[in-house]
Formats: C-alpha cells, structure tokens, sequence
C-alpha cells in the first residue's frame, strides 16, 4: 500500500524519479528511463524546464507544427502551433490556402479592457457605501501609483473602479468592478497587485470613516482577484468572397454556400452541435496559443463564457449569404500577451513570436483569430460535403499504425492503399495483417 510522502518538493529531481518510480508504477527501472528520456539534452534549457513549475520529474512534448499561408490583412504568416491533435493543422491550412487566392482574412481589434474585482461583504446601506467609495475612489487609485507607474509610461492602467451592488444575490455581497488595460503584458500579475491594493485601502479607510456606524465599518474582505471573462476584450477576424469563388469539393457552388450557413445556424440554436462546433475552433485557438506561451485555460474559460452570454450556449462563428456573397466571421474574446511569463523565458515560445514577426498583443489576438476561424471553416466545409471522418480518419492513419506495431515498410504500402480506401479502424486492422501474413 503506497503511504503519504513528506517534503517531497524538497528531495532532489533524481530522488523525486526514485520515490515516483518505486512507489506508483509497475516497472521502476523502466519508468524512471522514460522519464529520463524525456529531459533536454540541454542542461541550461532543462534548468529553464525544470524552474516553471513545481516537482519537475520530466519534460511532456507536444508536436511544434507550422501551418503556411495565413493572408491576414494583406500580410503573409507562418503559424506555429502546438497540438497533438491529428487533422488540426493540415485543417488549418488548408483553409488558409483556399482562402489565400480569395482576398484572405480580414481583422479588427474590438476592443482590449480586462478586469479584475475586490468582492466583500458590508452590512449596512447602500446609500452610503456609495458616498462612501465616491470619496475614496482617487485614493484607490493614488495607492497603486507605485504598481501602476511602468503601465502608465507605456500608455495603459487601471481605466475605471466601479462599485457594484450584488446583495441581491448574496445577502451583503458588493464588489469593485475595476477595468484595465495591460497593453502587450497579459496582466494578470499586474492586475491581481492592483486589486490587493484596493482590498488594503478599502478596509483600512472603511474602518476609521466617520460616515459608518460601527457595524458598517467592519467590511469583510472576501478576495480580490482578476477575471478570465473579458467580453470587451475582443477580437474579429472574417472572410468573404463571391459565391461563384466558392469551391465545396463537387457541390454545386450556392449549395455549399446554403449548407455553410445552415450549419452555423444549427450550431447557434443547438448547444449539443455548439459545444462541438466551438471544440474545433478552440482547436485551432489553443494551439497557437500554447505556441506562443499563453494560457489557454484561461482562454478557454473566457470564451466559453463568452458563448453563453445570452443565456444559452451558441456557436462563435456566424455565416451569411448577402448579395451573393459568402461572408463567414468570428467575434470572441482573448486576453493574450507578448511580454512576460514565458514569452522570454521558453526557447520555443520565443522562436514562435520570432516567426509571427514579433507581433504586439492586439496583432496575436487577430492571428490566433484567424487560426480559429481557418479551423471553422475547415470542419464545417468537411462536415457539409464529405463528411469529417474522410480527412481526420485519413491523418489518424499513422497513429493507428503506430499503435499496432505496423513496420516503416508496412506503412508506406498502407498510406498509399489508403488514399483510396476508407480508414477505418477494422479496415486498418485487416490490412495490415494481410500483409503480414504474405
């Protein structure tokens, strides 16, 4: 029976591998030769590795892929992104090439705020908590005039502080509802260090103001953190072209057209087809935002919320057919940076920005866009003609091979029989073994 450890983050890495090894895998000699096949034969980058984060033991590699020929506002792009995913990038790419020749992707940042709050509970009237935070309000902001400075050099900070009323929620429960802009820098660091700072002044003033009674003046601090929903922090990227331009592999043009936009509608009433639906653009989303050392649960979170702001889940992307021209976009939220965290600490992560020419992060937010909307695109194009499995099935075929122990020989013959045969996993199966039994 395997029993607790103590100070398990302070053994060495050699010793954390034994301890793992020996007590939670079958096999401990070879466990701890896989990990150790795994660090970087670089010991600066593996020091690098081992220091983001806590009881490092190994090094979990995803593929580093390029998709080519993004046109995104008359500028060409190579995209790094990182998935392990099979079909995302070949998907990627070949929208990025259909819609290459057809005008390419278009962008506009919507906007950049991202918000934080100071959530606390004051029993007492409302009335005068409001006078109250009127009065104190500059001295929220003269008190992070030390956090703020560098931001406000560069031309962001703290944009408004707000006080919300919610004790209709939550008996007593108020907030500061505080906005910010954070220029290239995600913020998060920036602007949880704000909001603590509100926290401190809101308690320390609230207890000695001589417009509280006493009761009023004990304001209970619940926390103050930043939020991962940033609905004014947005992003749209669009495509359109002539719908004789169109090309739905062997479907009359203004069919192709019609089931595009008959499949976003499905997606926007149904949060079943939604979820899927948005599963595949965050495909596209997320890889290159882990490419470029972004947090894609944060992400992930914000733009989900984002699809449910109406009250029920819906699809992000919207199509339409106007005057005989197909138009597909997406509007959604990303609170990305360029400076910081391990954007100038990962080697891969640097060389990814390096290849996106160094972007800011308004010109990121456009280009992860794109890269959701080229994935959209993709999978509905698929899922109105073909059908999704042809070409994921197709991509899948050397992991399934991989899997049943197939030959570097015994592949190449597969890949080509497969071009004209349906992957499925029964009929790789039966193929390979054909082969070995000849």
């Amino acid at each position: 029976m395997n029993t607790p450890v103590e100070g398990f983050s302070k053994l060495s890495k050699s010793e954390k591998i034994d301890w793992i090894a020996a007590n939670y895998t079958k096999n401990p000699k070879q466990s701890k030769q896989l990990l150790e096949r795994y660090w970087n034969t670089d010991s600066t980058v593996q020091k690098l590795h081992d220091e983001f984060i806590e009881n490092t033991i190994s090094n979990y590699y995803l593929p580093f892929a390029i998709a080519p020929n993004f046109l995104i506002n008359d500028r060409l792009y190579a995209i790094p992104m990182a998935i392990e995913e099979s079909s995302v990038v070949a998907a990627a790419s070949k929208a990025a090439k259909f819609w290459l020749n057809r005008g390419g992707f278009k962008t506009e940042i919507l906007g950049t705020e991202k918000v934080g709050q100071v959530h606390f509970i004051f029993k007492g009237e409302t009335e005068r908590l409001q006078q109250f935070f009127n009065e104190i309000k500059p001295e929220l902001h003269s008190n992070t005039a030390s956090i703020t400075k560098s931001m406000e050099k560069r031309g962001g900070g703290i944009s408004n502080i707000q006080l919300r009323d919610l004790s209709d929620k939550i008996e007593g429960y108020y907030q500061l509802h505080c906005t910010f802009e954070t220029l290239d820098a995600m913020g998060a660091n920036f602007i949880n260090s704000c909001l603590e700072q509100f926290a401190k002044t809101l308690k320390e003033k609230a207890s000695s103001y001589s417009g509280f009674t006493e009761k009023e003046k004990a304001i209970e601090i619940v926390m103050g953190i930043l939020s991962n929903y940033v609905p004014n922090c947005l992003v749209r990227a669009e495509v359109s072209c002539p719908i004789s331009a169109l090309n739905g592999d062997n479907i009359p043009q203004k069919e192709f057209a019609q089931k595009m936009v008959q499949a976003v509608a499905i997606a926007k009433v149904e949060p079943y087809r939604a979820v899927t639906h948005n599963k595949g653009i965050m495909n596209g989303i997320d890889a290159v935002v882990l490419a470029t050392g972004n947090d894609f649960r944060a992400i992930e979170a914000g733009v989900h919320a984002y699809a449910a702001r109406e009250g029920s889940y819906s699809s992000l992307t919207h199509a339409s057919i106007e005057d005989d021209t197909f138009r597909f976009w997406i509007e959604i939220p990303l609170a990305l940076g360029t400076v910081g965290g391990l954007t100038s600490l990962h080697p891969l992560v640097k060389l990814a920005l390096e290849i996106l020419q160094n972007p800011s992060a308004k010109e990121l937010m456009q280009i992860v866009a794109v890269a959701g909307l080229a994935q959209n695109f993709a999978a509905v194009r698929s899922l109105v003609t073909t059908g999704i499995q042809k070409g994921h099935m197709k991509m899948h075929l050397l992991n399934m091979l991989n899997q049943m122990g197939a030959s570097e020989s015994e592949k190449l013959q597969l890949v080509d029989y497969f071009k004209d045969n349906t992957v499925t996993n029964a009929s790789v199966k039966e193929a390979l073994e054909k082969i070995q039994s000849n």
